[in-house]
């Protein structure tokens, strides 16, 4: 049997006080402790939460792709 390879997709939400950048990097380094071999990251949403007129945490909706080998 030969060998194949299977990408699973999840999508997660970063955030941070900073901007959406920030709110992406501290999702894909959270992604990193639960999957192994992340290959793609597309952004799929940004957003801000407003409080009394004021931005206070950047959003960011990843679509992440990692590799799983298949026996």
């Amino acid at each position: 049997m030969s060998e194949g390879s299977v990408y699973h997709v999840v999508e997660l939400i970063g955030s941070s006080g900073d901007s959406w950048e920030e709110a992406a990097r501290n999702a894909v380094r959270e992604a990193s402790s639960a999957y192994q071999d992340l290959r793609v990251a597309e952004v799929v949403e940004m957003d801000v939460l407003i409080e009394d007129g004021d931005v206070i945490a950047f959003r960011t909706k990843l679509r992440l792709s990692y590799k799983r080998a298949v026996d």
